[in-house]
């Protein structure tokens, strides 16, 4: 979608990679930001030389592990009450919340890494590591893991793409394609996580 590029640019042009840190930092612990979409427009402009791939890569890294940290902090040392509060906005009731502890506790460091490609776990996957009091040290190193993957599937894919085509009316064209998988794959993410959540909350709901 072009005119996502042509919102996204300027910021980058006028602010650089501390735009880029921002966007991502805050979409980790929860604050709606277009953190995939920053990596694919990053990427691009990064393959047109507008900025460094690798320092690019390295601060979103770190700018979603430092993200997801701060959630940790939320979710192990903030209110329940505040948490189920704020995520009231986002349709997430306390029935959900224990649906999503109860996955942690069983399948933690795993789901820490996966989560990270999946749209409304990527954004509690912090705070639910947080609430289940997952181990911090094991939250990190999982957590870093799985930035770095995700990092590097959507800025590897964007650049690479940005390589291969030579005009900006390519680009732009290719541009589409891309954000056309970026919908699906949302799409399909925030889907399996609302089934997950529904499966283990009828599994566990008492019966009358």
């Amino acid at each position: 979608m072009q005119h996502i590029l042509h919102i996204l640019q300027p910021l980058f042009d006028r602010y650089g990679y501390l735009a880029v840190f921002m966007t991502i930092f805050l979409e980790d612990f929860g604050v709606p930001m277009p953190g995939e979409t920053t990596l694919v427009v990053g990427s691009l402009l990064a393959a047109r030389g507008g900025l460094n791939i690798f320092a690019f890569a390295g601060i979103a890294w770190a700018a979603a592990v430092l993200g997801d940290n701060v959630g940790y902090a939320i979710g192990r040392y903030g209110a329940r009450s505040l948490i189920l509060g704020v995520g009231r906005f986002i349709f997430l009731s306390e029935r959900k919340v224990e649906a999503v502890e109860r996955v942690f506790r069983r399948w933690g460091p795993l789901l820490v890494i996966v989560s990270r490609f999946i749209e409304l776990l990527r954004q509690l996957n912090g705070i639910v590591a947080g609430m289940v009091r997952m181990p911090w040290r094991r939250f990190l190193a999982f957590n870093a893991l799985g930035a770095g993957l995700w990092v590097a599937f959507w800025a590897t894919l964007a650049f690479e793409l940005g390589l291969r085509v030579r005009s900006t009316g390519s680009v732009l064209r290719h541009l589409d394609l891309l954000f056309i998988a970026l919908f699906v794959v949302a799409a399909v993410s925030i889907l399996l996580s609302r089934l997950i959540l529904q499966r283990r909350s009828a599994v566990t709901e008492p019966r009358s």
